[in-house]
């Protein structure tokens, strides 16, 4: 039996294909494989494992927004009327299908959401709280802060 780390139950064999992954998820499983001392054929069976675990949520290309047309940022904090509480799902929904949402996070404190979003540009952030966030029913308030910069932050697991 393979040891594990109690919180995750995942063996250091684990959390270095995770590692390896995180920093490029275009690493070919030989490559994985060979960096963690396994066969290609156990590596490849393991990273299965991992997805259908949902430890390994899925693989993507990490594009910079403004080098396509959304390079204004922004965190949107969503205050709900209490009586809209009761239909969080349907809001994350709705908040999902709105342009230029990145990420949506259900929140403690005054605030029930923070919202990241990628625009073209202030006005097209205007419209996003003006038109489609502040006039929401269910809605109490925004409060929108512009990100300066964001830095992505990858530190070894384990």
């Amino acid at each position: 039996m393979r040891p594990t780390t109690p919180a995750t139950g995942l063996d250091a064999v684990d959390l270095k294909i995770v590692n390896i992954l995180q920093t490029d998820a275009r690493t070919p499983n030989n490559a994985v494989a060979a960096a963690v001392g396994i066969a290609p054929s156990t590596c490849h069976g393991r990273i299965k494992a991992l997805q259908e675990r949902g430890v390994i949520r899925g693989f993507h290309a990490d594009v910079d927004p403004a080098a396509v047309g959304r390079g204004l940022q922004a965190l949107v904090a969503i205050r709900l009327h209490a009586h809209a509480r009761s239909n969080l799902a349907t809001f994350k929904q709705y908040l999902a299908q709105l342009p230029g949402v990145e990420s949506i996070f259900f929140v403690t404190g005054d605030r029930d959401f923070l919202i990241h979003v990628a625009l073209a540009d202030s006005e097209a952030l205007r419209g996003l709280v003006a038109n489609n966030l502040s006039v929401h029913p269910e809605v109490a308030g925004t409060n929108t802060s512009v990100i300066f910069e964001y830095v992505s932050v990858e530190r070894p697991l384990g």
